[in-house]
């Protein structure tokens, strides 16, 4: 077997490890009962700063469409590598923030991290609904491109434009709900943060 073929197949088991180990370290991070200590308020603004990456990313991929279908490959890959980056940085401003904050509830109001009673009125219960139905769609789909994600790069980095092409008809589209959702949720539950 050549370098080639064995560099190849490094890159590729190191893409599935990484596309489960993202959604894996994630789930954990969000669901374990103890935070880490001593982070500081400053990873409050963390929350802000992700919706300002997924806005930006979408926009970003926006005009990596444009770019590509203007046949502008350099301005494309540019903008891609922009938002392979902001991608980077959410991921790591995330795993910060939900490894160190508590993860904040919609519609609690008073901030003690339980939905009370008095808290679910029909307005604030039909609109935590509507949250959640963004929300999920958000969550499972931010999971499952991080591997159409790395492939895209992949093929593109090593030149194997076809399977680029192929496998950026998923990519695109997902990345880019994912990446809108993830604002609208950010503003949808905006008002109940507490820094």
């Amino acid at each position: 077997m050549s370098q080639i073929d064995n560099n190849r197949k490094s890159f590729v088991k190191l893409i599935w490890v990484l596309s489960i180990a993202i959604p894996v370290v994630v789930a954990v991070l969000l669901f374990a009962p103890e935070k880490i200590e001593g982070a500081g308020d400053w990873v409050y603004i963390l929350p802000h700063l992700n919706a300002t990456f997924n806005s930006i990313t979408a926009i970003v991929l926006l005009l990596g469409l444009y770019f590509i279908k203007r046949k502008n490959i350099v301005a494309h890959k540019s903008m891609m590598s922009i938002a392979f980056t902001l991608g980077s940085l959410f991921l790591v401003s995330y795993v910060i923030y939900h490894s160190t904050a508590d993860s904040t509830i919609y519609g609690d109001i008073n901030g003690n991290s339980i939905l009370d009673e008095a808290e679910k009125t029909e307005d604030i219960m039909f609109m935590r609904g509507l949250y959640v139905s963004i929300l999920l769609p958000h969550i499972v789909l931010a999971a499952v491109v991080v591997p159409f994600v790395l492939f895209a790069f992949y093929y593109a980095l090593t030149d194997k434009i076809e399977k680029h092409k192929k496998v950026v008809k998923w990519t695109f589209p997902i990345w880019l709900f994912v990446s809108i959702t993830g604002v609208i949720v950010y503003f949808m539950i905006s008002p109940y943060y507490l820094n």
